[in-house]
């Protein structure tokens, strides 16, 4: 598929706010020059588990997840990824270890993809990289820790309003029962408390 020039405009601006760097034509190539692009469709998996991640994915257009599935056959959504969010498992990405979660899209989807070596080696060549990198890992960090704590100390309606109010796009995007799995609750849970708070 070739390169279309709007699909690198969306990646430059992320960089460029994420960073608070302006980048230069000389970044902008390299930037290019580093990533694929990668059209998927509805359903179609980015990585299976057992697959080793060799690429991150920056999400242009559409929207995925990354989920696992126990021996009783239920999901856990560990992560949903819309436009401007990036998908990929950073263990098996960084150290090379097999993945345990599955990454599939949840709408059609562009993305492009970045290796290690190619991220490693941008880190070294474009500074609003490293930039970038820094904050997504603190925000990051920062989030995992919030969801945590709301796992171990919010009730199932409290949950719900918390997404809700922090990332709307999640509950408007993507199924019922995924978003339950992503909140640690039954369908039938969640189905119930958006009934109650719709007649409130």
């Amino acid at each position: 598929m070739s390169l279309h020039e709007p699909s690198f405009e969306v990646l430059f601006s992320y960089i460029e706010s994420r960073s608070s760097l302006l980048l230069d034509d000389n970044d902008r190539a390299l930037i290019k020059q580093a990533f694929k692009q990668k059209h998927l469709r509805k359903r179609q998996y980015l990585l299976q588990e057992g697959d080793i991640c060799k690429y991150m994915a920056f999400v242009v257009k559409g929207a995925g997840r990354m989920y696992t599935i126990n021996k009783n056959g239920q999901e856990h959504t560990i992560r949903f990824a819309i436009e401007s969010w990036w998908l990929g498992d950073e263990e098996s990405f960084r150290l090379g270890t097999p993945l345990i979660y599955t990454i599939e899209m949840t709408e059609d989807a562009e993305v492009l993809l970045i290796t290690k070596d190619d991220l490693d080696q941008l880190y070294d060549q474009v500074l609003a990289i490293t930039h970038m990198t820094r904050k997504i890992d603190q925000k990051r960090a920062i989030a995992t820790q919030k969801r945590l704590q709301d796992a171990i100390s919010l009730e199932a309606e409290q949950r719900y309003l918390r997404l809700e109010e922090t990332y709307p796009q999640i509950v408007r995007r993507f199924p019922q029962a995924m978003v339950a799995s992503y909140l640690g609750i039954s369908a039938e849970t969640l189905s119930r408390v958006r009934k109650k708070l719709l007649q409130k």
